[in-house]
């Protein structure tokens, strides 16, 4: 029985590294079957590395876990070999800490073994003209961890906004201070500090000097002998 678009598939050249004997044989028989060329497949992470700098596949299928060196680890040295190498994450898991891991390591592709053999070929196309693929299912983590990276990017441009004595303010903020004893501490009028605090929220983007005193302790912005400035 022929697929849809095997013909366009004919050239295409895989690699798998999964320490799996069954599944990699019956992946290798799967992807055969749908005129995928499969170079090798591999259970050893340091083998693998060797075959794809010697055959050079289009796509390398890499498990996520196996002993000895893990997939991440062999993801990042085949990429330091080959910036440009083609990597996508064949796994069980649907953690978030490994799809973003996978991702930030330079995989193309991040997807799921249970997935069906249309969409996993499917994802192979389209890693090879040059996107990246991630299981359907898994979209909505991914969406939701890039939104989070960029959340924390924005809040630390932001830090870089205050003016040192805003900072100075804001560090007492995170050690619990009331307005009344910073401006004691700093020696200021408490309308001044009023004006920072004021300042301080516009800039990072929230309503409350709770939230800017948990974003301060959480990014680790102020030391403790900042934070100690005042008491005696």
């Amino acid at each position: 029985m022929e697929h849809p678009g095997e013909e366009g598939r004919a050239g295409l050249r895989v690699l798998l590294i999964d320490d799996h004997t069954l599944f990699r044989a019956g992946l290798r028989e799967l992807l055969e079957r749908r005129g995928i060329r499969v170079l090798d497949a591999v259970g050893d992470s340091a083998a693998g590395i060797r075959l794809v700098a010697e055959q050079t596949p289009d796509v390398v299928l890499l498990d996520l876990r196996m002993p000895g060196m893990g997939g991440i680890e062999v993801l990042r040295e085949l990429r330091q070999a080959d910036p440009g190498v083609r990597v996508a994450i064949l796994t069980t898991s649907a953690e978030e800490q490994d799809l973003i891991q996978a991702i930030q390591g330079g995989a193309r592709g991040y997807l799921l073994k249970d997935m069906e053999p249309d969409e996993l070929i499917a994802a192979l196309g389209q890693i090879v003209a040059g996107g990246t693929s991630v299981a359907p299912e898994l979209t909505g983590v991914l969406a939701k961890a890039v939104q989070g990276e960029t959340r924390v990017a924005q809040v630390r441009s932001a830090f870089s906004d205050l003016t040192p004595r805003e900072m100075e303010i804001l560090c007492h903020l995170a050690a619990g201070r009331s307005n009344k004893a910073i401006s004691r501490v700093l020696g200021i009028a408490d309308g001044t500090v009023k004006l920072h605090v004021k300042g301080i929220l516009r800039k990072l983007a929230v309503h409350s000097r709770v939230e800017a005193a948990v974003i301060a302790v959480e990014q680790g912005v102020c030391d403790r002998d900042r934070q100690g400035e005042g008491r005696h």
